[in-house]
């Protein structure tokens, strides 16, 4: 595949956008459920977003990136829609987290 550099960027930037799209599109899928299944949560995310603003210069507070994740504050987003983690998740995450 030859792209240039910025067609590459373009396709990677869509895709971060489906991603955050589908995870808003299925809000019932618990941060535990994807840290126990895929190592990373809409969280992890928000981390990497911040991080990769600093590798360019780029002050982007934490909680603007969650928002940007979330769609929402992430207050409104875990009183909205976070549920309590059942025994067997926590136990599978302690696991996976070790």
């Amino acid at each position: 595949m030859n792209l240039t550099e910025q067609q590459q960027l373009e396709l990677e930037a869509a895709t971060f956008r489906r991603l955050l799209k589908h995870l808003d599109e299925h809000k019932e899928v618990q941060n535990i459920d994807l840290m126990n299944l895929a190592g990373f949560c809409r969280n992890c995310l928000s981390k990497w977003y911040v991080a990769a603003a600093e590798t360019k210069g780029i002050t982007v507070d934490y909680e603007d990136a969650r928002e940007r994740v979330y769609g929402m504050p992430y207050a409104q987003w875990k009183a909205s829609y976070q549920q309590e983690a059942s025994p067997e998740q926590l136990d599978r995450f302690k696991k996976v987290t070790g």
